[in-house]
C-alpha cells in the first residue's frame, strides 16, 4: 500500500513547516479525538471541551494575526488543517470546528474593528466561545438574498426578529455572524452582517435538528425575537453583508474542498486495505481487475481534484481572483467524494451496509458537500456566469 502522506509530500506548495505541522496535528487528533468517534456519533454531540481543548493547541488561529491569538500561518496551513480534521473519523466534528475557524470568524478578522476582534474573533481563536454562522433561513437557503430576518434601527441599537435555519453550532454557541435585513426593498444592498451574543433576550434554540449524517455535531433551529443589540455589534458597513457573504464563502467552499477530498481519500485507502485483506474464491479482492480497476479510477479523480483544490488555493492565498476555481474545486470534491464514498462502500460487501465500519457514517456524511456552503447546482450557475454562458 502506498504511503498515506504520498498526496502531501508530492507537491510544491508544502514546505518542511507545513509537513511538521501535519505531523503534530495529526498526531493529536488520532490521540484525542478518534477514539472517541464512536460514542461521540452515538451521542449526537461532541463535548464543548472539545473547542477549548483544540484552542489551546492553536489549531482554530492557524491563519490568524498573532494580535489576536493566532499564528500568523498562510493558506496552506489551513489546508492542512482542513485536510486532517477528517482523521478523527467524524465529519461533524470536522464541520463543527471548521465553522469555528475558517467559516464564523474570517469576516470578523477581515473588517472587525479592534474592539469586535478582541470581544468575537480573539475568544473564538482560545475555543473560550463557540460560534456559529447565521445566514440560512428555512426559505433562504443558497439564496442568501432571499433572506428576511430584519434588523431595526433603534436610536444606538437595532431590534433583530426572524428565524435562522441548519446552523451548525447553533445549540450552544456563545455568538453568530449573523446576517439580517437592514432594507427590505433592497434585495442585494438591504442585508448587513452583525456580531450577536446569544445571551441577549429574546433569542432562542428552537430545536436541535435530527440529520441523516454529520450526527456529532449540533444543527439547529434559531428564532429572535426583539433582540435589541447595540450598534457597535455592525460588522461592517450597513447594506453590504450580502457582498462581505459571497467573499467569505469562497474560504468556506475552500476548506470544504480539501475537507471532503481528504475524508474521501481516508476512506479510500481504508478500503484498498479491506480488500487487500478480504479474501472472495481463493483470493484477496484486489486479486480481482474489477477491484483494482475501480480503485485506480477513484484514486485518480481524487488526485485530480486535490490538483484543482490546490491550485484555487494557491490564488485564494495570495489574493488573486479565484471564483471560478473555488466553485469548480467545492463542485468537483462534493461529485467525486460522493462517488468514492459509494463505491468504497460497496467493496465492503455486506460489512459496508453496517454501523460496525467507518465507510458507512462516511457514507452519510458525505452527501452534505454537495448540499451545504452552496449546493452543486448553485456552483454550477456560478461557473455558468463566470464563463459568460
Amino acid at each position: 500500500m502506498q504511503d498515506p502522506n504520498y498526496h502531501y509530500k508530492n507537491t510544491h506548495w508544502f514546505t518542511e513547516e507545513h509537513h511538521i505541522f501535519r505531523a503534530q496535528l495529526r498526531k493529536w487528533i488520532e490521540a484525542n479525538l478518534t477514539p472517541h468517534a464512536d460514542a461521540w456519533e452515538a451521542a449526537r454531540l461532541f463535548p464543548r471541551e472539545v473547542f477549548t481543548e483544540v484552542g489551546k493547541m492553536g489549531f482554530l488561529g492557524v491563519r490568524y494575526p498573532e494580535d489576536v491569538g493566532g499564528s500568523a500561518g498562510d493558506i496552506w496551513h489551513t489546508m492542512v488543517w482542513a485536510e486532517e480534521l477528517p482523521r478523527s473519523l467524524m465529519a461533524g466534528l470536522s464541520m463543527a470546528l471548521l465553522v469555528q475557524s475558517d467559516m464564523a470568524t474570517p469576516i470578523i478578522n477581515e473588517i472587525g474593528t479592534a474592539e469586535q476582534k478582541q470581544e468575537f474573533l480573539a475568544p473564538a481563536i482560545t475555543g473560550e466561545k463557540i460560534a456559529a454562522l447565521g445566514v440560512s433561513e428555512s426559505g433562504a437557503g443558497s439564496d442568501v438574498a432571499g433572506i428576511r430576518t430584519f434588523a431595526k434601527k433603534d436610536g444606538d441599537d437595532y431590534v433583530i426578529n426572524g428565524s435562522k435555519m441548519w446552523i451548525t453550532n447553533g445549540s450552544r454557541a456563545d455568538f453568530i455572524t449573523l446576517a439580517a435585513r437592514t432594507n427590505m426593498e433592497d434585495r442585494y444592498g438591504g442585508i448587513s452582517l452583525f456580531l450577536f451574543p446569544t445571551n441577549t433576550p429574546g433569542f432562542a434554540v428552537s430545536r436541535k435538528i435530527a440529520k441523516v449524517g454529520n450526527h456529532c455535531s449540533d444543527t439547529a433551529e434559531l428564532f429572535f425575537e426583539d433582540c435589541r443589540i447595540p450598534k457597535r455589534y455592525l460588522l461592517g458597513h450597513e447594506g453590504a453583508g450580502f457582498y462581505y457573504i459571497m467573499q467569505n464563502f469562497q474560504g468556506e467552499r475552500l476548506v470544504g474542498a480539501a475537507s471532503g477530498t481528504a475524508g474521501a481519500q481516508l476512506v479510500l485507502d481504508n478500503t484498498v486495505k479491506y480488500c487487500q485483506e478480504r479474501r472472495a474464491f481463493g483470493k484477496p479482492l484486489t486479486g480481482f481487475q474489477v477491484t483494482r480497476h475501480k480503485i485506480v479510477d477513484m484514486e485518480t479523480e481524487l488526485e485530480a481534484t486535490r490538483r484543482l483544490t490546490y491550485h484555487a488555493a494557491d490564488l485564494f492565498g495570495r489574493g488573486a481572483p479565484s471564483q471560478r476555481e473555488v466553485s469548480m474545486a467545492k463542485l468537483m470534491a462534493a461529485q467525486v467524494a460522493l462517488r468514492v464514498a459509494d463505491q468504497c462502500l460497496h467493496l465492503h460487501g455486506g460489512m459496508g451496509y453496517t454501523d460496525e465500519m467507518h465507510v458507512s457514517r462516511a457514507w452519510r456524511d458525505t452527501k452534505l458537500l454537495g448540499i451545504g456552503g452552496g449546493t452543486n447546482e448553485v456552483m454550477k450557475e456560478i461557473l455558468s456566469k463566470v464563463m459568460a454562458l
